[in-house]
């Protein structure tokens, strides 16, 4: 019998100690611990608050949770006690990565601060994320991701003009930010390979926002131009936008590049606009958009949704559903490029998201979905840490580790 070696995760063996709660910093946390990572997410002894936020499955924990506390060991501690601290002192200083989203100083108010590990922890990447970063005049301010959306500029493009700015339902400001804080903590321990010093990762949600603005910055600043919301077009590409077929269900169709906006006009019965000289680039189509939106609107309009995508299949034109988490989980794409994987919750099967990016020789994986309050307190306090059985009861009638 051939027996087949243990596949090896690209972050194995690197060490994380997670603080901080709700979406930002945690993460972070789980797209290291899904590529191999040892993550110990210290919670309160109450437990992080998303365990308790939307749907909640039969225990009353969040279905939400599952996935976002997969992979990792979970340990409670009170960091408001001298005990807490203390314990969670010694994690840090024996971790490769520290990741915190408290407000900006409360580490170094409970003497956690990264100069304090400067000598104990030389190669420690301390990760921090908050709204608007560690310095600067608005640095002390508390910073949700709905707040640093609108003034990190996405939420001021995003709606139709004149109306009420818009939000997906999502909290993309924390997940951007966790992006972006995961590829810093990435980036530092590659530097730590060749000076073995680490460093700090300084990650603000507003930033991270501003990051996506693309050409918004050069365009004000060259050209005097702001750009506004534009509904479900995007300003000076045309065509691409969203219209409701027969069948009342939306479609996406992005025809903006020349040949193809031949294509497209031909698929939808109007030759003679595709072969309109005015409408031969894009700058002449952004002159005619309302006229082009109208044909295609009134095509779209006439046929159920899965004609029109039909259409423009066999017409090379780049376009696609709408679709809801049901769609998803339904469509065989999806399905074949394994994005869905199943746990077992109590003996319940459910579906999580798989994490990309998709690496073809170490893939990530879901080893378990996100556990019980300190369910791995045993194993960090006494098995890793040295605390005596009496010890670690002590702790527990103190209710630091609840």
């Amino acid at each position: 019998m051939t027996h087949t070696a243990p596949r090896r995760l690209p972050l194995e063996g690197v060490r994380v100690v997670e603080l901080g709660q709700l979406l930002a910093g945690p993460f972070t946390g789980t797209l290291l611990a899904y590529f191999g990572a040892d993550v110990v997410k210290v919670e309160p002894p109450g437990g992080d608050p998303i365990r308790g936020w939307r749907k909640l499955d039969d225990d009353g924990t969040s279905f939400w949770w599952r996935s976002l506390g997969r992979n990792k060991k979970s340990v409670t501690l009170d960091l408001k006690t001298d005990q807490g601290k203390a314990l969670v002192r010694k994690m840090m200083t024996k971790a490769d990565v520290v990741i915190e989203n408290f407000r900006p100083g409360t580490m170094e108010n409970w003497g956690l601060g990264p100069d304090s590990f400067s000598e104990d922890n030389p190669g420690l990447v301390y990760t921090r994320i908050s709204g608007y970063g560690q310095t600067g005049p608005y640095a002390s301010k508390p910073g949700y991701a709905s707040v640093c959306e609108g003034i990190g500029g996405m939420r001021y493009v995003n709606g139709f003009p004149g109306e009420r700015p818009v939000r997906p339902n999502l909290s993309l400001g924390d997940t951007i930010a966790a992006l972006h804080a995961a590829l810093g903590i990435l980036l530092a321990l590659f530097e730590r390979q060749a000076s073995d010093k680490g460093q700090v990762v300084d990650v603000a949600l507003y930033e991270s926002v501003f990051n996506l603005l693309e050409g918004v910055i050069p365009e004000f600043d060259g050209a005097g131009v702001i750009r506004e919301p534009s509904g479900s077009t995007v300003t000076g590409i045309v065509p691409t936008n969203t219209y409701r077929c027969a069948d009342r269900k939306f479609v996406v169709i992005g025809g903006n590049g020349d040949s193809i906006f031949k294509r497209l006009m031909v698929a939808a019965g109007r030759p003679d606009m595709a072969e309109n000289p005015d409408m031969a680039t894009n700058a002449g189509r952004v002159e005619n958009e309302a006229a082009i939106d109208d044909a295609l609107d009134s095509w779209c309009r006439s046929l159920p949704s899965d004609d029109i995508l039909s259409i423009l299949e066999d017409a090379r034109v780049p376009s696609g559903p709408i679709y809801s988490v049901a769609d998803m989980m339904q469509d065989p794409h999806f399905q074949a490029r394994g994005l869905f994987q199943q746990v077992e919750i109590n003996g319940k099967p459910l579906k999580i998201p798989a994490i990309t990016p998709r690496l073809v020789e170490t893939p990530g994986e879901t080893r378990w979905p996100g556990g019980d309050v300190g369910s791995h307190n045993q194993q960090i306090l006494q098995e890793e840490l040295g605390l005596s059985a009496e010890e670690f009861a002590q702790l527990q009638q103190d209710g630091i580790i609840g």
